[in-house]
């Protein structure tokens, strides 16, 4: 428990996107447990989940807010776009930029309505940052996966790169990065409309408005692209990966001698039916036992599959991938950092938001494949039996998993760095009373 004197009270900043809901919690519960008073806003969807948590909570008012995780109630439908790009633009014009004014006025007038010492906001909520910086308060923001602001040394977030090795790709980089910026510059006047709201300068650049004391990227360094040194409001705090209620109760599985496969598409909707069927099909022709969990995005739809496979609405993934040979997924980073925590090699199929650049990950470290989403299945099946067949992948997946226990973290080390910065920001004040 923290000491009474060192207790803060903070305001935690969500939304519904799926992967990112179940760490946000984690977070919640590890501030809580430490006699933090937690307040949370975020999405109707979200409020029990933070509640139980610890965190007396508010709803979004002005900004979108999710009432629950039907596709039907998303803002941004990407998986109706024609390609990645212009399914994060979806994102961002209904999300994390578009309506930067509504949520800037629900966090301002949240942390106004009584005392609050710091705002734990989300990477991608870009309004949020902008109501912390209007009200001078200690900000940290939490990244879920890889930064969306690519690292020294890294490629731009996005196209799913692997790190320059030449002049080319060096050219490569620099090149996509300008689209980059431009992507986000088209949102700048909706940010600057929020600025202005609150007396603040306008920006001549949209990521410029990434000013937050900390950003702690929930993600395991050996996970990550190499990087030669971390600006210093950077750190990374491993991965946060509580599991959600719904798939803790899930049934388990039947296993026997076979080797076991976990099959898992996301918890939200992506239009997955065609590759998740593709991935079954494969399954059938292979000597292993298949395990398939639909998610809450396919939960209740019925789905043919072939004897070795067994479908469940929902389950334990950590009790499944203990017991894995080898995970197939979209590459959502919570299903690929726990099948690596726990030595399983990795086929990734990639449908958008961040999975391109998990999946690059997993392939720069031979600890897996990369597959388009589109792959047949003669294609998935090739891949999952080189995954079982040739030993370096499982030997790869175990020095990841390795190394990734060696650095630990997870939602005890973002408490620790919240309760630094919050000290760090209070020290002037106690050295002013002091002298």
């Amino acid at each position: 428990m923290t000491s009474r004197t060192d207790r803060s009270r903070l305001l935690v900043l969500g939304w519904e996107g799926g992967g990112n809901v179940p760490p946000t919690i984690a977070v919640i519960r590890a501030l809580s447990a430490r006699g933090h008073d937690v307040r949370f806003i975020g999405d109707d969807s979200i409020l029990p989940q933070a509640r139980a948590a610890g965190a007396r909570v508010a709803r979004w008012k002005r900004a979108p807010n999710r009432p629950d995780r039907s596709p039907q109630s998303c803002f941004a439908r990407d998986w109706e776009q024609p390609d990645d790009l212009s399914g994060f633009v979806a994102w961002a014009r209904a999300i994390f930029l578009g309506p930067a004014l509504r949520y800037a006025e629900d966090v301002v007038e949240a942390a106004r309505a009584e005392p609050t010492d710091a705002i734990i906001g989300s990477d991608l909520l870009f309004g949020g940052m902008v109501a912390a910086e209007a009200l001078d308060l200690p900000h940290a923001l939490l990244a879920f996966n890889v930064s969306l602001v690519p690292l020294p040394g890294h490629p731009p977030f996005g196209p799913g790169f692997f790190p320059a090795a030449n002049d080319d790709e060096r050219r490569r980089d620099r090149e996509v990065a300008v689209m980059v910026d431009a992507m986000f510059d088209g949102f700048l006047p909706q940010i600057n409309a929020a600025r202005a709201r609150f007396g603040l300068p306008p920006l001549t650049r949209t990521l410029d408005q990434f000013r937050a004391d900390l950003l702690l990227l929930c993600t395991a360094k050996a996970f990550d692209f190499p990087v030669d040194e971390l600006p210093p409001h950077v750190r990374y705090v491993g991965p946060l990966l509580e599991q959600p209620g719904w798939a803790v109760q899930g049934a388990a599985p039947n296993f026997d001698g076979r080797p076991t496969v976990l099959v898992s598409f996301s918890t939200t909707y992506q239009k997955q039916e065609a590759t998740l069927a593709a991935a079954i099909e494969a399954l059938g022709a292979l000597p292993v036992r298949g395990v398939v969990t639909l998610g809450a995005a396919l939960t209740g739809r019925s789905l043919p599959a072939p004897p070795n496979v067994e479908i469940l609405d929902s389950g334990s993934h950590d009790d499944i991938i203990r017991r894995a040979a080898c995970v197939v997924t979209h590459g959502g980073h919570g299903t690929t950092l726990r099948a690596l925590r726990a030595g399983a090699p990795v086929l990734v199929l990639p449908m958008g938001r961040d999975q391109g650049e998990n999946a690059a990950r997993v392939e720069y470290h031979g600890a897996g494949i990369r597959l388009p989403r589109e792959a047949s299945a003669a294609e998935i099946a090739a891949a999952i039996r080189r995954l079982l067949d040739e030993p370096s992948f499982a030997r790869n997946a175990q020095k990841l998993a390795r190394a990734i226990a060696e650095e630990g973290g997870g939602a005890a080390r973002v408490a620790d760095e919240v309760e630094a910065m919050i000290r760090a920001a209070r020290a002037p004040l106690r050295n002013a009373v002091g002298a």
